[in-house]
């Protein structure tokens, strides 16, 4: 080969190395561009039960991804939303849809307990067909996806009614008789459904394989289940230091320690006493998620009546605590534990632990109660846990002071300052009441405990309890006082920090430490404070508003409309700075808490821009000329629908929260990063700074 021809060789490679370099760019560049993001993946089918079908709806959701479940509670992120179009006259449903494995945990900036899917999610739900000419069942998926960011998605679904559908039921078919021609139908949907098991099977192989790669854990995350037992095993302390229990300690210590032969022998049997307290309490926890199933609770934690019942329970409780009546357990019920605990040996000293349960359940009663309520409402096995934290703390001190009977010494003496830690699990039982009272009227949209009201409730309570240990107020169990401790003079001293930290919160602070609590902000008598403070100055009507707008987050002036609020930056020459964000977004709430917020960025939102959030979750119903069909097919109903068209037309993506600034002319002013999502401070001002300066 001459030189001449290795030229040209390499000249060939070279124009083909560029003509791929060149063909691969154009698609990384394609691909940069195309942001609509789907990280659920759904497919369905129909199965015969008996005389009625079973739609079964499966989704794969990528890494990192959560979606949310249909029992997610009111108040908190968008719940999985199912409809189906053509039940009427056709088919009726039989129960509510069912899912599979689902997880549960807290979200702070909602204040509930969020119910969603990881990695996969299941939904079943059985139908009984009418209408033996059905030939499909329309359903539509709405539901919400997050990662940094949220998606506001559906999904419809036209699942065909297979012609061996009938209603009557499906005759057996012997497996000889596959073959003949009459039940080929039939062998072709047993085929069908084997092969659909057979699939089933190998997802869930391969996304177990997955999940052992990836290192996602298959369970909840451990966090929660070890708060839940962190909580209960400081409430069984508190319950430790009651005038039900505390006494108790010396008194069965001591006997063990005398009654024994030896010490050895009685360190074995307080051991024994104290994992026989444990063991009843996991076994109440055991019976409540036994009777109510791993999820129920949950689902119930958002009824009006639940809430309202429990309620009515926490002020009972708090009654009984603050020292107006005691609850009790039937004497019979006392007697026959300890007649057989006279009986000795292991089940004698069982007897014993259930006596010491039924004795001090006047002051365990209404702390496990809580408990129960509060973990069952997680799912799965949190009652167990909780049971177990809150009975290894009453359990301990029996083991520990067996072992150690020296230390006995060292405890305080039974006092008045027991009936001191009743009266205040007493307050708190009283201020958590109000939690559920306000869940009901949330649900309802009632508007009667409004955030300023439960507030001004928990400035009552707390300066109540403030007042109580400064002994300025006295209860009926008290005992008389020429002073008061140390420990109690700084337990006053943090509850009178905490009654003042509360006050500024009627003039609308977001008191984050109890963010869990309190109605949100927007549900208020005044959203931005008592007499206004928040109230922004624009004297364009009687109002100080311009037409279609509102005072949203911090203050800022805010149009929910884009006409709206396109006419109003034409008027006053402003840029535009568009906010696709949704009512259940959580990012959407974080950035607005924690960076709409910052001193340097709140007045530019203020003063140098016209926002215009536009909420993709909009269930409100467009006027029918309003109404369109896309090119793609989809049905413009809402208004929800109108600017999730408008974000994905416009800017190629889907996500929530979104921003954009813009013109006049709706031309994006941002050059390095047309739109913005979740960020930090620091980014999304400089990024604000930017499009504002890009403005003519």
């Amino acid at each position: 080969m001459n030189f001449t021809q290795t030229l040209k060789d390499n000249q060939f490679k070279n124009v083909w190395t560029k003509t791929i370099l060149l063909f691969l760019f154009f698609f990384a560049f394609a691909k940069g561009n195309a942001q609509i993001l789907e990280p659920v993946k759904w497919t369905s089918k129909i199965e015969k039960k008996g005389n009625n079908a079973v739609l079964i709806f499966d989704a794969v959701i990528e890494k990192d991804w959560h979606m949310y479940s249909q029992f997610t509670p009111e108040g908190g992120p968008l719940a999985l939303e199912i409809t189906f179009k053509n039940q009427k006259g056709n088919y009726e449903l039989v129960g509510k849809a069912k899912e599979g494995k689902t997880k549960t945990s807290f979200n702070d900036v909602f204040g509930v307990d969020e119910t969603y899917f990881e990695g996969k999610a299941h939904v079943e739900q059985e139908i009984k067909i009418i209408n033996p000419n059905l030939k499909t069942v329309d359903v539509d998926f709405d539901f919400q996806v997050c990662k940094e960011v949220c998606i506001n998605s559906s999904k419809k679904f036209s699942i065909a009614i297979p012609s061996t559908f009938k209603i009557e039921e499906i005759p057996v078919v012997k497996e000889d008789k596959l073959d003949e021609t009459k039940t080929v139908g039939i062998a072709v949907d047993t085929v069908k459904s084997v092969v659909a098991e057979t699939a089933k099977e190998e997802v869930k192989a391969v996304n177990k394989e997955v999940t052992s790669q990836e290192g996602v854990p298959a369970q909840a995350p451990a966090r929660s289940l070890w708060s839940i037992f962190f909580i209960a095993f400081l409430s069984g302390f508190a319950a430790l230091l009651t005038p039900c229990v505390f006494p108790m300690i010396p008194m069965t210590v001591s006997f063990f320690t005398k009654q024994s032969k030896s010490r050895a022998k009685g360190i074995r049997n307080a051991i024994i006493y104290g994992f026989s307290i444990i063991a009843i309490y996991v076994i109440l926890g055991l019976i409540v998620t036994k009777i109510f199933g791993a999820d129920a609770l949950n689902a119930l934690s958002t009824d009006v009546w639940f809430n309202l019942i429990f309620f009515i329970i926490l002020i009972i409780f708090a009654t009984s605590f603050l020292g107006a009546f005691e609850i009790m357990l039937p004497n019979s019920w006392a007697n026959k534990a300890d007649q057989q605990a006279d009986k000795g040996g292991i089940i004698g000293i069982l007897f014993m632990a259930l006596a010491l349960a039924i004795v001090s359940f006047s002051c365990t009663g209404p702390i496990v109660g809580t408990l129960l309520v509060e973990a069952a409402s997680n799912g799965g096995i949190a009652p167990v846990v909780g049971m177990l934290g809150f009975s290894s703390a009453l359990a301990l001190p029996f083991m520990l002071f067996a072992m150690f009977p020296g230390w006995l010494n060292s405890l305080p003496k039974s006092g008045g300052w027991l009936n001191t830690v009743k009266v205040v699990l007493g307050f708190l039982e009283l201020a958590l009441a109000f939690k559920f009272l306000s869940n009901a009227d949330l649900v309802l949209q009632l508007h009667f405990l409004e955030r300023e009201v439960f507030i001004a409730i928990w400035i009552a309570i707390f300066g109540a309890l403030t007042l109580y240990l400064f002994g300025k107020i006295t209860l009926p169990h008290d005992s008389p006082m020429q002073h008061i401790s140390v420990g109690r003079l700084y337990l006053g001293l943090l509850t009178f920090v905490f009654t003042m930290y509360l006050i500024p919160g009627l003039w609308g602070a977001p008191l984050k430490l109890i963010s869990a609590f309190p109605p949100p902000p927007q549900y208020s008598e005044s959203p931005f404070g008592v007499g206004g403070s928040g109230h922004a100055a624009v004297n364009t009507d009687p109002k100080g508003l311009p037409a279609g707008a509102e005072l949203g987050p911090h203050g800022i002036m805010v149009f929910h409309d884009y006409e709206d609020g396109l006419a109003y930056a034409k008027e006053i020459n402003k840029p535009i700075m568009l906010d696709f964000t949704g009512y259940a977004c959580v990012n959407c709430r974080k950035m607005e808490n924690n960076v709409w917020s910052e001193p340097e960025v709140l007045p530019i939102l203020k003063n140098n821009v016209v926002l215009i959030s536009l909420y993709v979750d909009d269930k409100r119903e467009l006027p029918k000329e309003e109404q369109f069909t896309t090119a793609a097919g989809d049905k413009i109903i809402t208004a929800g629908d109108k600017w999730t068209d408008f974000m994905i037309s416009k800017y190629k993506t889907n996500t929530q929260p979104l921003y954009v600034i813009t013109d006049l002319e709706g031309n994006n002013l941002n050059n390095t990063k047309p739109t913005i999502s979740y960020v930090s401070t620091e980014e999304y001002l400089q990024w604000l700074k930017e499009g504002i300066s890009n403005f003519k």
